[in-house]
């Protein structure tokens, strides 16, 4: 039987910054993702975890806009998301591997709802503004706005990943090899209580759901697409070099932002302490990065 291979989407690359949040320009990122993950899909049995950041937040807009009913929550809407996404990812990999099946899995993350990051959140979800525009939007929905590079974003509690609750399913449509899109957006997070499981008001970082699934699988592969071409050091600076391979205890001597790189690295560094190979590299350049010649491989 293939290998399997973790492939970690960013919501940043399905829909670039500074991008209008449209159905076209979010189609055309997804149409380039798909090549990347049919590739692949020839020598490994792939599980695609995807982001939503910017999805996420267009949906909290809008749901916004609708004043007569109270907004959704953070779970709902990050299931909303998943379901488009993960629709829109199934078709058009279909479409390029007409012969194999592709099936999206809503799958629930179960979370601890007393986690630090209810207090301090830093997950950037939705557009990017300007100062000016993010003052007005922090006032007139009380959100908490951080920035991210040039621009600001609003930011919202990021629990961390504690069990997949729907990994029986997964292993079930691996070991049948179709190709399958699941924990979308980080997964949706829900904790226990004394009357069954509920969810939690936050989004789950993909990346570290994305850890979790390969290190749950036992996968031999982790790679993560993003808008990045590499692991940078001294990002933005006239000094900035990208970081070909390195090792986890090497990636801990570097600072890398909470909202952004932060968590990749993170992730990244846990799956090569397990065992596994991981890689940090742009989405359409999938196939080159597992081959090491492009991106950054981390490991032992």
């Amino acid at each position: 039987m293939k290998p399997i291979a973790v492939v970690a989407l960013g919501g940043n690359a399905l829909l670039r910054r500074g991008d209008a949040p449209t159905f076209e320009n979010q189609l055309a990122n997804i149409k380039i993702a798909a090549v990347a993950i049919a590739e692949i899909a020839k020598e490994y049995r792939v599980a695609v975890v995807h982001g939503n950041g910017p999805q996420v937040g267009l949906l909290a807009l809008q749901n916004l806009a609708y004043k007569e009913v109270a907004p959704y929550p953070l779970d709902v809407l990050g299931a909303e998301s998943e379901g488009m996404i993960g629709y829109m990812l199934a078709q058009e990999i279909q479409n390029v591997m007409p012969d194999r099946e592709v099936t999206t899995l809503l799958t629930r993350i179960e979370v601890d709802p007393n986690d630090k990051s209810m207090l301090d959140p830093t997950k950037f979800v939705g557009a990017v503004y300007n100062e000016e525009e993010a003052g007005v939007l922090a006032e007139a929905n009380n959100w908490i706005m951080k920035r991210d590079g040039d621009f600001v974003r609003r930011v919202v509690p990021s629990p961390k990943p504690m069990n997949i609750i729907d990994k029986h399913a997964i292993d079930i449509l691996l070991a049948a090899e179709e190709i399958v899109i699941c924990c979308g957006g980080g997964g949706i997070p829900v904790c226990k209580t004394d009357h069954g499981y509920k969810g939690v008001e936050g989004v789950i970082d993909k990346d570290l759901s994305a850890t979790l699934l390969a290190k749950q699988l036992n996968a031999d592969k982790l790679l993560i697409l993003t808008d990045a071409d590499a692991v940078y050091l001294d990002w933005g600076t006239d000094d900035q070099r990208a970081l070909r391979t390195a090792t986890p205890a090497e990636l801990s001597k570097y600072d890398f932002p909470a909202g952004s790189m932060g968590p990749k690295v993170e992730a990244v560094s846990d799956f090569a302490s397990f065992g596994g190979k991981a890689y940090i590299g742009a989405l359409e350049h999938g196939l080159e990065v597992l081959a090491e010649r492009s991106g950054t491989c981390i490991a032992i």
